[in-house]
Parts: structure tokens; C-alpha cells; sequence
């Protein structure tokens, strides 16, 4: 299982790189220094699934100014995410890397793993770029996530991570007031984003 504010598990997976089209095997340590958003999803050619990748590929972008790595990751294989890519129109300009957790050992150890399926459930971890993570999202099968929510939340995070003390209160998003904890502002937090 994983625990917030603790070392995300480590991990090394292969990956297909649909840019390029090469299969390399990739793990904690190459992400080190970044943030990064380890975005699982049950299967490659189901429905509500692309759906998702193509609503975090039209914000790619946006992850990037935002300093961080999107990585997708199913229990199939990296064949099948060729293939997928390539016959699926809603991923037609996809470019995130995509992890093979093929025999499901890091659902398995992040307690996302479905037996009875075979695959992950909906989960998004993000990890600071000291390989701690700050915020998971897990969803029933039949509900679509937002990408625009995820990369709200690593904006957060860069910017608390960027400035020390600070917080960000609920739905922030850049340039939005900001919190600065402390028993002065006890009972009074709406006069603090107020002022």
C-alpha cells in the first residue's frame, strides 16, 4: 500500500514511448528531480479509457510548464499499447510514456490491483521530485477522471514545494490567493483570503 507524505514505492517497467515507438525500461531513479503523475487506467482498447488519455494529452502542455512527468500506465503489454495508439483516433497525437505493469506487481503493491479483472483501477499518484508522494486520486471504473483537476494539483504542489510555509486552500489554481499557517489566522481564514 502507499502512504501520503511518504516514499512512493519503487518501481522499474518497461515502457513504450509512442513518439519514437522504442520500448524502453524505465523506473523510479529516471524520474528523480521531477514531479511526476503515474496515471493508471484499467485497459487499452476499452472506452471510458481513452477518453482520459486524451483529455491529459490536450493539457500537455500545461504538465510541462508545470515541470512535471506524466507517465500512463495498464497492466498490458507494450504491444498492445502500440497498437492501441495507433488504431485508437482519440489518441492520435498522444506523446505521454506508457508503463507495461504487465504481470500487475506495482498495482499489486500500491492495493490497486483487481483480481477478479486482472487490471488497475483508475489511480493517479503524484510524486515530488524526492520520490515522495503528495497526492493520489482513485476512481470506480465507470467514472472519468479530469486531467484538468490532476494538473491542478500539481501546480499546488510545485508551488508549496517552491514556497516553503505557504498552503493552498481548496479549487486553488495559479494566481488564486494563497494561505500562510499560523495561530494568528485561527478563526479567521476568510479574512486572510479576503485581505
Amino acid at each position: 500500500m502507499f502512504t501520503i507524505d511518504q516514499k512512493f514505492p519503487e518501481f522499474n517497467l518497461e515502457f513504450y514511448n509512442p513518439i519514437n515507438g522504442e520500448t524502453p525500461k524505465m523506473g523510479s531513479a529516471d524520474f528523480k528531480g521531477k514531479i511526476h503523475v503515474l496515471f493508471f487506467y484499467p485497459a487499452d482498447f476499452t472506452f471510458v479509457c481513452p477518453t482520459e488519455l486524451a483529455d491529459m494529452a490536450r493539457r500537455q502542455e500545461e504538465f510541462k510548464t508545470a515541470g512535471a512527468e506524466v507517465i500512463v500506465v495498464s497492466t498490458d503489454t507494450v504491444f498492445t499499447h502500440k497498437a492501441w495508439i495507433e488504431t485508437e483516433a482519440l489518441l492520435k497525437d498522444f506523446k505521454f510514456m506508457m508503463a507495461a505493469d504487465h504481470n500487475g506487481k506495482l498495482s499489486k503493491e500500491l492495493g490497486i490491483y483487481d483480481e477478479a479483472s486482472g487490471v488497475a483501477q483508475r489511480a493517479a499518484f503524484i510524486v515530488d521530485g524526492e520520490g515522495v508522494l503528495r497526492g493520489v486520486d482513485i476512481t470506480s471504473d465507470n467514472i472519468g477522471r479530469s486531467a484538468g483537476e490532476v494538473l491542478r494539483k500539481v501546480k499546488a504542489l510545485k508551488f508549496v514545494t517552491e514556497n516553503k510555509g505557504k498552503a493552498c486552500p481548496a479549487s486553488w489554481d495559479e494566481g488564486a490567493k494563497t494561505l500562510t499557517p499560523s495561530i494568528k489566522m485561527v478563526g479567521k481564514v476568510k479574512e486572510a483570503l479576503d485581505g
